[in-house]
């Protein structure tokens, strides 16, 4: 009995040795155990893996060693791997399918199996296949929905591929909106965009929308950004200024009011733009995108509150692509008289923007502005 008890006591000591170092010190877990399996299966993925940095044949020995230690563990899928790859090299496509198969079926959680085998799919033109892989990585992959969402849109870029996708989106809206975040990047990519994404629909937590627009905006493609927002917004053709009476707050930016909440003051949508400016920093308080056409125009406002310090605030129009204002009028001539301004040719989209202006003198200002009314002017 004392003799068992010694026996199973070493060999409770190896396997402990085993485990500990078979993947971090294999060498040293070889010697704890020379004919265990798993220190030398690593050390035969670790010989691959150098033999292929250095561009050099992988040696026979470590096959068989690989060979041995899969004899010995049936379940490893590592083994499966190297198969695979082997056959990859080899040419043989099928062999290559079949044993990446064993090895995901062997650990079902293994990633590197699925990225062999999607790639295998795609090769083979098994678009939906590939994808299938593709969506279980993108949730067992740490940050898997934006790391895999670029290579969903590669394939993206070849229409046979399409039902497919958008079954896989059907099913996994996060996976939709991060590769259709990937591929909006790109005002290229819009048209493909649209194909595969219903821009009127909008999930909790969607902004590959957002990012669309944005992208359109910042290549000057404003008439087309103005469309794809108009249908975002389910908002007909608009012409001037939208939401004039301050009462959309479902409508997405830049097309509609962007307002501000931070150290430089409060726009709010309350009985029209109420804002109340600190006095103490220079900023923006509410912005929007316009779409006017060269022109005079006439910008009109009823205001009330703290009129004295309304000059404070200061309204400027300024073409899109320049930092320099077409007019600039301070908030309370603009309510008392108007302001009229001219939008020159080749200025297709303009800022319209509410701003504070800090003085020597710190004055906070509430004001409300209830609508704005714009009118182009004739002659």
């Amino acid at each position: 009995m004392a003799a068992a008890a010694l026996l199973l006591a070493v060999q409770v000591v190896r396997n402990a040795a085993v485990a500990q170092f078979a993947e971090l010190l294999p060498a040293r877990a070889a010697q704890a155990w020379p004919d265990h399996p798993q220190p030398q299966l690593t050390i035969g993925l670790t010989e691959i893996a150098i033999a292929s940095r250095q561009r050099q044949q992988v040696a026979p020995a470590t096959f068989s060693r690989i060979t041995d230690a899969a004899r010995k563990m049936p379940l490893a899928p590592e083994p499966f791997l190297v198969r695979g790859v082997q056959a990859q090299i080899d040419g043989d496509q099928a062999l290559a399918t079949q044993a990446f198969r064993a090895a995901e079926l062997r650990d079902g959680r293994a990633i590197a199996p699925r990225y062999f085998l999607a790639d295998l799919y795609f090769r083979a033109g098994d678009a939906r296949s590939g994808l299938r892989e593709i969506a279980v990585l993108s949730r067992i992959v740490p940050n898997g929905v934006s790391s895999l969402a670029p290579y969903v849109a590669a394939y993206s870029k070849n229409r046979r591929n399409w039902p497919a996708l958008k079954a896989l989106f059907r099913s996994d809206p996060a996976l939709e909106n991060a590769s259709l975040s990937a591929l909006a990047t790109d005002p290229a990519n819009a048209d493909l965009v649209l194909a595969l994404g219903n821009v009127r629909i909008r999930p909790p937590g969607a902004t590959w929308q957002d990012r669309l627009i944005a992208s359109l905006v910042t290549a000057q493609q404003y008439g087309k950004a103005r469309s794809i927002w108009a249908q975002t917004a389910g908002s007909g053709p608009v012409s001037g200024i939208f939401d004039p009476t301050f009462t959309d707050s479902k409508a997405p930016p830049p097309f509609n009011w962007v307002l501000t909440s931070s150290t430089v003051g409060l726009a709010e949508r309350r009985n029209g733009l109420h804002v109340i400016f600190y006095g103490q920093e220079d900023g923006p308080l509410a912005t929007q995108l316009l779409l006017l056409a060269s022109g005079a125009y006439r910008l009109t406002m009823p205001l009330t509150g703290d009129r004295a310090h309304g000059r404070s605030l200061v309204w400027s129009l300024t073409c899109a692509n320049s930092t320099t204002p077409i007019s600039r009028i301070a908030l309370d001539e603009a309510a008392t008289r108007g302001w009229t301004f001219t939008v020159p040719a080749g200025c297709a989209a303009q800022r319209l923007e509410l701003s504070g202006v800090s003085s020597d003198m710190p004055q906070q200002v509430d004001v409300t502005i209830a609508k704005l009314q714009l009118e182009p002017q004739r002659g």
